[in-house]
């Protein structure tokens, strides 16, 4: 894994991505954790593509503004750029969710390598 790898993964905003925040608001939007899971699925995503089958990654840090609302139903993108790697096994993102030319959350997510033995069984 070198700096600079990056990812783009379209996914549809509906079913669990959605909130209405407890039915404080009329409309069904993106939520907060949902958006978070499309880009942290993404980092994940471009960490498989490039790592060898025994290894994996986990999450252990994520910090995100959420700048913008999407409604349901709307085609977004998670975008992941891998911008550091410390010690070989530390993995600094750089990650945005947009629709069109709308950004509608942006921040950094790192995530650590692991020996994938064991996970999934």
């Amino acid at each position: 894994m070198k700096p600079g790898l990056e990812r783009t993964d379209k996914f549809k905003v509906e079913g669990a991505l959605l909130t209405d925040v407890g039915g404080t608001i009329a409309a069904n939007v993106l939520s907060t954790p949902g958006m978070i899971g499309m880009m942290e699925r993404n980092a994940s995503a471009l960490c498989k593509a490039n790592l060898p089958d025994d290894k994996a990654t986990v999450g252990y840090e994520i910090c995100i503004n959420h700048e913008g609302a999407e409604v349901d139903d709307q085609t977004c993108t998670a975008h992941a750029v891998l911008r550091e790697v410390v010690d070989g096994r530390k993995l600094r993102f750089d990650v945005e969710v947009r629709e069109g030319d709308r950004t509608i959350g942006v921040g950094t997510h790192e995530r650590r390598v692991v020996d994938g033995a064991g996970f999934g069984d």
